[in-house]
């Protein structure tokens, strides 16, 4: 079955994002949560990993959210709406949680 290439980037796009998203919430737990032993200072390593990660995550979320918007793909608009609406709260949380 053939997809067009905007269903194809949409997937894609969407594929990474859930990725990337992982991948910065497992690094965030290994980390500053479930270390061996409590770090003394901000690993200044790490904090610039999860800087450039959530770069990434939301360019490729809110380019997924534009295109499935001016396509009117309701599907996808929904789950990168949804994409957009975890990040949020996944900051918050953070800041809630280290100041």
């Amino acid at each position: 079955m053939y997809r067009s290439g905007k269903v194809q980037f949409l997937f894609w796009s969407m594929f990474f994002s859930v990725i990337v998203y992982i991948w910065i919430v497992s690094v965030a737990l290994t980390t500053f949560v479930l270390p061996n032993e409590p770090p003394l200072t901000t690993p200044q390593n790490v904090v610039t990993l999860l800087f450039v990660l959530y770069g990434f995550l939301i360019l490729l979320t809110l380019a997924g959210l534009f295109v499935a918007v001016m396509i009117g793909n309701e599907r996808y608009s929904r789950r990168f709406s949804a994409m957009v609406f975890l990040i949020f709260a996944t900051i918050i949380f953070g800041k809630g949680m280290f100041g």
